[in-house]
């Protein structure tokens, strides 16, 4: 799709434009051409209006912004599309889906007649998607051509006329979203049959085993993060996080990981097995690992925060088992080991585990030794941030495997996923997340998606009555 949009330039092979040879060497040829892609991260100017952002980058008339026929036509496309948006509105003072929406608007003001949407679902509510899958309908009856990217499986059967199938760079084949099952495209992703049942036992015994009370988190800017957040993770369950992007998902298992400062009266406690008690506030990483807590983390950004990318997958092993071996050596034999059975078990592709360094994996294997090296530590407390982001599927329904076998021992799981079917088939509890509060935390067995996406907006169903 980069190529398509005019970001890479391909090596070999064509691509042809209503029956013509294209050559896209820029992002600008990709226009000439009528393409336009809406990048999963969004590239606007916070301080700009929708409609300045809209015309970024447009030769005016003579230097000049005609900003009234401007809004005109931005009304219009919004009218025909059924698009809900105020070009006058800045761009830091919209939510998450009237920012997609900007973005949609931007590449259709050009001209476009090929639109290609990357992960366009991952930030939105049910709600939201809903919307935007009637929008993509208005457009496809206009006559446009609509590429969508997911993962998503029942989003792809609900929305697309044919499915293309990639595995590993290659192209498996297309059919008729008509004459497709989620089973018969798992299939084709992976290669072979894949069950794609969670299963969700029920631990015998439960204790609690984190106790979070009145969490308050501010950014470098002062910003609040985390406003009061208050909960229980409890040993033998999964307790999973869901919220639109940028809610507080990262600062929450930051803070409890020690890597972000919490506020004056914030309260974290953990509570050990064997029953005692324990404050973690205002401890950093190293204390909890001193103090003997076992808790391991898999945080969102795997480079920045996770691994270390010039490393071999040996010593990234090393990073987490050096302090079991003290004196000068570190023991690179238990590591080793731990690598190959990691690379064995989930099946990471790499041409080595002693000399390649990390950052050349593609990010799904990063993602896999990364969950593999925390799991493997054998915790009392395991959190995981977008724990399956950039893995097959059948590499992803392991994980969910492995995150169960986890919470039967007793481990303090919390997920935090984009995915609201796999919370509610996975999770046994989920907190909702929204603009650093809890809005609710329901139960995953009885809730429903509409409910959840209600929490993350705010809304509850009683204020619909």
């Amino acid at each position: 799709m980069n190529m398509l949009g005019g970001i890479y330039f391909p090596d070999e092979g064509s691509i042809r434009i209503e029956g013509q040879d294209a050559v896209i060497r820029s992002p600008k040829d990709s226009f000439q051409y009528g393409i336009g892609m809406i990048h999963q991260h969004f590239k606007l100017v916070d301080v700009f209006t929708a409609a300045e952002n809209i015309v970024l980058g447009l030769e005016g008339d003579k230097g000049k912004l005609d900003r009234a026929s401007i809004r005109k036509t931005v009304r219009e496309i919004a009218e025909k599309y059924g698009f809900d948006i105020d070009p006058d509105q800045k761009i830091y003072d919209m939510s998450v889906s009237q920012k997609q929406t900007v973005e949609i608007v931007k590449v259709l003001y050009r001209g476009a007649n090929i639109l290609i949407l990357d992960e366009p679902t991952a930030v939105l509510t049910p709600q939201e998607t809903d919307k935007l899958f009637a929008v993509m309908r208005n457009m496809k009856a206009d006559g446009k051509a609509i590429i969508i990217i997911t993962h998503k499986l029942h989003e792809v059967l609900d929305v697309s006329d044919r499915v293309a199938v990639l595995r590993k760079g290659r192209y498996i084949g297309d059919v008729e979203t008509a004459k497709a099952t989620q089973q018969s495209l798992t299939d084709m992703m992976v290669g072979r049959t894949v069950s794609l049942n969670i299963d969700r036992p029920k631990a015998e015994e439960l204790s609690d085993r984190l106790v979070v009370k009145d969490l308050t988190v501010r950014d470098k800017e002062g910003v609040k993060k985390l406003d009061n957040v208050s909960f229980t993770a409890m040993g033998g369950e999964i307790l999973g996080i869901a919220g639109v992007a940028g809610s507080g998902q990262k600062e929450l298992l930051e803070a409890i990981a020690g890597l972000q400062h919490q506020e004056p009266g914030s309260e974290i406690r953990y509570l050990s097995p064997d029953g005692k008690e324990l404050l973690l506030t205002g401890m950093d990483p190293l204390d909890i690992i001193n103090s003997g807590v076992l808790l391991s983390f898999v945080p969102e950004d795997r480079f920045g925060a996770g691994l270390v990318g010039s490393m071999p997958i040996v010593d990234n092993i090393k990073l987490r088992t050096y302090r079991d071996h003290p004196g000068f050596l570190a023991d690179r034999a238990k590591a080793g080991a731990l690598a190959d059975r990691i690379v064995t078990d989930l099946e990471v592709v790499t041409p080595d585990t002693n000399r390649t360094p990390i950052r050349r994996l593609s990010g799904g294997n990063v993602q896999k030794v990364l969950v593999g090296r925390e799991i493997a530590s054998n915790p009392t407390v395991l959190m995981t941030a977008y724990a399956v982001r950039g893995l097959d599927i059948n590499t992803s329904y392991m994980i969910y495997s492995l995150l169960t076998e986890q919470k039967m021992k007793g481990v303090a799981v919390i997920y935090v996923g984009e995915d609201l079917d796999v919370l509610l088939e996975l999770c046994d509890r989920i907190l909702v997340l929204c603009g650093g509060q809890i809005s609710g935390i329901v139960d995953a067995k009885t809730t429903t998606k509409e409910e959840i996406g209600l929490l993350m907006t705010q809304f509850r169903r009683e204020a619909q009555a």
